[in-house]
This record gives structure tokens, sequence and C-alpha cells, in this order.
């Protein structure tokens, strides 16, 4: 019976730690994401955009 009882915990345990691993992971992914679109986004609003001009014809 200990044995059954020490086998759900440590299965739980680490299912759990891989639920929390993959959470953390993702959110670190996301805030790498929104940090390089920032950075895109500040690139371009520093640098003048080139008029538009009409095509002649």
């Amino acid at each position: 019976m200990k044995f059954v009882r020490l086998a759900a915990v440590l299965i739980g345990t680490a299912a759990t730690g891989i639920l929390v691993w993959r959470k953390v992971e993702s959110d670190r992914l996301r805030d790498d994401l929104w940090a390089e679109a920032e950075k895109v986004s500040a690139e371009q609003d520093s640098t003048p955009a080139e008029p538009v001009t009409a095509p002649r014809g």
C-alpha cells in the first residue's frame, strides 16, 4: 500500500511540475514575442516614412 501511495504522489508531482514548466515557458515565449514586436514598432516609428507619390500616367 505504501508503494502505491508513493507512486501516486510521485506521478502527481511530476505531472504538476510538467504543467507548471509548460505554463512558464509559454509565458516566457509570449513575453519575448511582445518585446520583439515592441522593438520593431519602435524602430519603424523612429525611421522617417518615404512620401507616397501617385503614379503618373
